[in-house]
């Protein structure tokens, strides 16, 4: 089971206790409360801003971000009419690769947090590359060298804040991804706050060996990093500490951290070699769980922890990462004003029979999994006076199950098993026409949990785990129930038809950076 039992006392819990939380997304903060069978308790959400200083660069402000975290943690509690006593474990789970940097002395941030959709350091990556291609360090980091992760987005910020440098040379700065800025804050911060990270999170930097789970002094050295500045990497269930600040249940054991798609990885109960999920949140993730061995790929995944349960081996997982999903929707509502409401777009998109011959490759971020084409920029295709609002919103939904057929493709050519079901999670799994798509255009069933929170679910298991309240992964398996599944009903020269006409829009969106 990938070393999933129990590592805590396992004494039997008594009264109304329940493990929390805190979900740190790309557009929001929630904090969840979960009681044993894994549902939801209460949950309370604040969004946060976006921050587009220039074309391509997307920032947050991680010090609205840890007031947010503090908010929804006792609003969720406040409003669920739960204690301290009622609170047995506290886990995270963040947004991956999105970059802090901190002043050990003060807490404050020295730059805005760079998000993991930002593109600003792609020539840095060519530069860190060498000569070498973009894979030269992926046989160690499992990564290609790319905008996406966490260490060119330090790097940069090393190389272009003033006086940054010299101050990360003396030792006077943290780096961490948004667990770790968490983390540090909610066990005390400047008061001796904990500077960690989990393994899933380290992974995402490409400055973290695979094999060793440790940190990579090389690759560290060749990018110009002080290794003052990062985190300890930790596993992702064990009591880290306690915590200590006000507005999060303090005492509480922090005992779970997992990156938001391994955490919905472990939430889905996708414990064993074969199993996978795919979420449909900002973009889509999907994670297939490979064993204890890491399994390289050929086809432009991405090998990734999934997760490690206290002391036992790691769990490897190939990872097909797609940038834009949902935040093409909401970039429909924000940017476009074509609706007002995500929750609209299901209705307009019912309104047309197909997308009328419009196709929208949404590449704001270039495109990730499995072309990795920094050069991609989003492209809108087959306009004619026939297509209007309803058309382009099926387009942005299609979008999703598009790139989701070519990550799945590109995993079954690397593991060699072809997919029987899909069980997918997050926030677009509700809208029943673009599920039927999905499942439509792959021709296996698509499946839907009665929890759909398993992202925050998972940093729930992961840290009760960690305290006994569940004892392993029997408990996880039990507590997984299906809410509903999909059948494939599409004929197979129109799924051809449709994934042609998808593959030659994608033809139009290269070489336009």
């Amino acid at each position: 089971m990938g070393g999933v039992t129990a590592s805590g006392s396992g004494q039997k819990q008594s009264g109304r206790q329940f493990v929390v939380a805190i979900d740190q997304g790309t557009t929001s903060t929630r904090a969840i409360i979960f009681d044993r069978n894994g549902r939801v308790v209460n949950s309370e959400q604040i969004e946060h801003r976006q921050i587009f200083p220039r074309p391509g660069w997307v920032e947050h402000d991680a010090a609205e971000i840890w007031r947010n975290a503090r908010r929804v943690t006792a609003a969720a509690m406040a409003s669920a009419q739960l204690t301290t006593a009622n609170i047995v474990a506290c886990g995270i789970t963040n947004q991956r690769e999105t970059t802090v940097v901190w002043d050990r002395a003060t807490g404050t941030p020295v730059h805005n947090a760079i998000v993991w959709q930002d593109t600003r350091t792609a020539e840095l990556c060519e530069r860190l590359a060498d000569g070498q291609g973009p894979d030269r360090y992926r046989s160690r980091t499992g990564l290609p060298l790319s905008t996406y992760f966490a260490g060119p987005k330090l790097l940069w910020l090393l190389e272009n804040v003033d006086g940054l440098r010299e101050r990360a040379e003396a030792g006077e700065l943290c780096f961490g991804t948004m667990d770790s800025w968490l983390a540090w804050n909610m066990t005390g911060g400047v008061n001796g706050g904990l500077h960690i990270t989990d393994v899933t999170n380290a992974s995402r930097t490409m400055l973290m060996d695979l094999q060793t789970l440790d940190w990579d002094p090389e690759i560290c050295a060749d990018f110009g990093i002080p290794m003052s500045m990062l985190p300890e990497i930790r596993s992702s269930s064990e009591v880290y500490g306690h915590l200590t600040s006000p507005g999060v249940p303090e005492g509480v054991p922090l005992a779970g951290i997992l990156g938001d798609q391994q955490a919905a990885t472990f939430g889905q109960a996708c414990l064993a070699p074969g199993h996978a999920k795919n979420t449909y949140g900002t973009g889509n993730f999907l994670l297939l769980n490979t064993g204890t061995e890491p399994v390289f790929s050929d086809h432009g995944l991405l090998t990734t922890v999934c997760y490690r349960i206290g002391d036992a081996p790691a769990c490897y997982a190939l990872e097909g990462s797609i940038a834009v999903t949902g935040s093409l929707v909401q970039w429909l509502r924000d940017n476009i004003g074509l609706i007002s409401s995500a929750a609209e777009i299901e209705e307009l998109a019912t309104s047309v029979d197909d997308n009328g011959g419009a196709y929208i490759v949404p590449a704001f971020s270039g495109l990730f999994a499995p072309r990795w084409r920094p050069d991609a920029r989003g492209v809108i295709i087959g306009l004619t006076r026939f297509i209007n609002r309803g058309h382009l919103a099926r387009a942005a939904l299609e979008a999703s199950a598009f790139q989701t057929r070519e990550v799945i493709e590109a995993m079954e050519a690397d593991s060699g098993v072809a997919l029987t079901t899909l069980k997918v999670d997050g926030g677009m799994v509700v809208n029943d026409l673009l599920m039927q798509f999905q499942a439509d255009l792959l021709g296996v069933p698509v499946v839907r949990p009665v929890v759909n929170e398993t992202t925050a679910l998972g940093a729930a298991y992961a840290a009760g785990l960690a305290v006994g309240y569940w004892l392993g992964a029997d408990d996880i398996y039990a507590n997984w129930a299906e809410d509903k599944r999909w059948h494939p009903h599409m004929p197979d020269e129109e799924r051809a038809r449709l994934y042609a006409e998808w593959n030659r829009a994608v033809e139009h969106s290269l070489d336009l950076a």
